[in-house]
């Protein structure tokens, strides 16, 4: 720091008479010695030598702005002629670097206290390489040496430090710009010249007038609505409702398909089309619901999913989504002559149950396959399941989705026919799709065909095996052998014996017919399920039990105070009175799940204190239940029951605390606690429960043991 000098007229003139020099500090020798001498006048007499002879000890160390004299001598002056130039030491450089490494940066953590952060770094790598620069200069060798490297070029101390960007200044940011959908090139683009084009889309958006096309699609109504417009005016619009109006450009494609023309504007979820140049030759050319033959086109998905439908039946011309059509199961046939479910087969120690992992598994690939079928019937579904036969054989999944707008459609009966005919197992169903999978132990008909034919050489085999052995046993049999001894002859691994222990365990060949089994099954089934049946009534019977018990100890806990017999005569004017008053009471006491305990009874008194009646109000549906509680609260309270009234929220008792009421100095704790009370409700809501499924479960163990009396008579 420089330090103000402060000169009088006097010192003035006479340093404008003295030659200029420069003058310094010289911090090397001392910081209060002038490095370059200064010529001093005669006649004044030199302060600042005594001052250097006898330089005053200090106690402590001197501040650095303190250092220097902090009035000028009249014999010193300073030349202003030349810039003062100050030598920076390498203590202060030290110091500075220090700071800079370890000061606090103000401005948090944002972007301007990064910058100075950065800031300070350069300004530290900019002394360094100064530094680094002076040491080249002065002992060039010396600091070869040091770096080991000699004869290097010092190419790096000619070029200075850049400006450092910020971290997230120097990466190069990909930046996508949002890019406008292509419009497609509709028909009526090509066909149209630019002139008549644009003179039909002025009139469509002035159009104001519109064909609502509903859930059903573009049926025969609206297309009799189109032909009736067409016929005054060349544009008709159409406004499409669900499901059609999330996809508009299949919207597009039906109309145009059905009605024969042009789509010349579109917006949001309204369409109009143009009749066309020569509608009046064209009037008999809509198409009725079936798309013209077309070469193969679109993407690979497309071109593979129609190359699984096809030969399965006619597609679904109004189908909502993009392509691939769907098969339209309404024209399939209702009823198929010589209709047979699929013949199934497991494989050995395999279930055909799937299990949850499986089913997650199944249900996440179909979510991704297309639409294979559109249903609108709820029966006769046969045509249907026997071309979900045909598609099982490519693919293991059918997704059929219900249409839209058909009046009556039941989704269930849908899927429960289907699962019937088919045999497959249900993965999905709700109002919008169904899916069905073919199953493990699904067999098509030519592996059907193959196991038939395999089991039939199998039996031919065994049969010829087995009159061959019974020949060879013939021809080395003795001639004096009986007929007697020909009977027990042993059997063991014949083809005989296999029949035997067939018929034995299947109840084939044997004296017992199929319904004689089925009725010993079923009675077996019904004494399980009574045995089942008698041993959960057993356990609720227990449960009964041990909750009366501990409903029993709360109740012992519980001492309820005798009525008292003499109580004040209220007249029937007085009754009124309070009970309009406490109908018109604002404040009242709510009785919960809990009932009557001692925190009710000293509400009401502390109710009590302020007014002279309290109104209480509980849930309790019963009446008789109500006027219990009236009872209690008349008697604990030692009050008078004014009315009991039916409120919005519940029953209303209002309760009068007499013309000569004090208030008791201790209230009696006779009745339960807040918690007992809790506890009481608990156990009898868990007893009404327990009454009630074991009722249940009796009910049934009847019904049951009726049943098996019917079949065993």
């Amino acid at each position: 720091m420089s330090a103000r000098m402060f000169l009088s007229p006097t010192m003035l003139s006479n340093a404008l008479s003295f030659p200029k020099k420069i003058h310094c500090l010289n911090p090397q020798n001392h910081p209060d010695s002038l490095s370059v001498p200064i010529q001093t006048n005669p006649e004044i007499p030199d302060t600042n030598n005594e001052f250097k002879l006898n330089p005053p000890i200090p106690a402590t160390k001197t501040a650095p702005w303190m250092k220097g004299p902090l009035v000028l001598e009249p014999n010193q002056v300073i030349d202003y002629s030349k810039p003062k130039t100050r030598k920076k030491s390498s203590d202060n450089k030290n110091e500075k670097a220090e700071k800079l490494l370890t000061h606090k940066v103000s401005g948090g953590r944002g972007k301007h206290a990064m910058k100075k952060i950065l800031y300070s770094i350069d300004i530290l790598e900019e002394e360094n390489q100064e530094l680094e620069d002076t040491q080249k200069n002065l002992a060039p060798i010396e600091f070869e040496l040091s770096l080991g490297k000699l004869g290097e070029d010092s190419d790096g101390a000619d070029k200075r430090l850049f400006r450092r960007k910020l971290p997230w200044e120097r990466v190069e940011r990909m930046v996508f710009r949002r890019t406008k959908r292509v419009k497609a090139v509709t028909a009526a683009d090509i066909t149209l010249n630019d002139e008549l084009l644009e003179r039909l889309r002025d009139e469509a958006r002035r159009m104001r007038k519109w064909v609502n096309v509903k859930k059903a699609g573009v049926n025969d109504g609206v297309l009799e609505q189109i032909r009736l417009i067409w016929k005054t005016d060349e544009l008709a619009m159409l406004k499409f409702d669900m499901p059609l109006c999330r996809n508009m450009d299949r919207a597009r494609e039906i109309v145009e398909i059905k009605t024969g023309g042009l789509v010349i504007w579109s917006k949001k979820d309204t369409l109009v089309i143009y009749r066309g140049c020569n509608y009046r030759e064209m009037r008999s050319s809509f198409h009725g619901g079936k798309e013209e033959t077309k070469p193969v086109q679109g993407s690979l998905y497309e071109r593979e999913t129609d190359r699984l439908l096809d030969g399965l039946g006619p597609r679904f011309i109004d189908w909502w989504m993009p392509k691939p059509l769907p098969i339209d199961a309404d024209l399939l046939p209702e009823i198929v002559h010589g209709y047979k479910p699929p013949s199934r087969l497991s494989l050995m120690n395999a279930p055909s149950k799937l299990t949850d992992n499986e089913l997650t598994h199944l249900r996440k690939q179909a979510y991704h396959f297309p639409t294979h079928f559109v249903l609108g019937r709820n029966q006769n579904l046969q045509g249907l399941a026997s071309a979900i036969l045909k598609l099982w054989e490519k693919c293991h999944i059918a997704k059929i989705a219900v249409k839209w707008g058909i009046p009556n459609t039941n989704n269930e009966q849908m899927a429960y026919e289907l699962k019937v005919l088919t045999g497959g197992v249900l993965l999905l169903r709700n109002k919008f799709y169904i899916i069905l999978y073919r199953g493990k132990d699904f067999l098509s008909p030519t592996i059907a065909d193959l196991v038939s034919n395999r089991e039939m050489e199998i039996r031919s085999f065994q049969h010829l095996e087995e009159t061959t052995r019974s020949n060879i046993s013939q021809t080395f049999d003795y001639i004096d052998e009986t007929l007697s001894d020909l009977a027990h002859v042993s059997t063991i691994g014949t083809l005989k014996e296999f029949e035997m222990i067939q018929s034995k365990h299947h109840g084939f060949n044997s004296g017992i017919s199929d319904s004689e089994v089925e009725i010993e099954a079923e009675k077996f089934k019904l004494a399980k399920e009574i045995r089942n049946q008698e041993h959960k009534y057993f356990i609720l019977k227990m449960k009964i039990n041990k909750a009366s018990k501990e409903l029993m100890k709360l109740s012992s806990a519980c001492k309820t105070t005798e009525p008292n017999e003499d109580q004040e005569i209220m007249t029937s004017e007085e009754r009124e009175c309070y009970r309009k008053m406490g109908l018109k009471m604002d404040s009242t006491l709510v009785l919960g799940r809990r009932g009557v305990f001692d925190g009710v009874i000293e509400g009401m008194h502390q109710h009590w204190k302020h007014r002279e009646i309290v109104k209480v109000v509980t849930m309790q549906r019963v009446f008789s239940r109500v006027l219990y509680t009236s009872q209690c609260l008349e008697v604990e309270s030692g009050g008078i029951l004014v009315s009991i009234e039916k409120l919005k929220l519940g029953y209303g008792i209002i309760m009068y605390r007499g013309k000569n009421y004090k208030r008791p100095l201790k209230i009696s704790r006779n009745l339960l606690s807040k918690r007992e009370a809790l506890q009481k409700s608990l156990e009898l809501q868990r007893i009404g429960s327990l009454k009630f499924f074991a009722n249940m479960r009796q009910q049934a163990i009847y019904e049951l043991k009726c049943k098996l009396e019917k079949l065993s008579k």
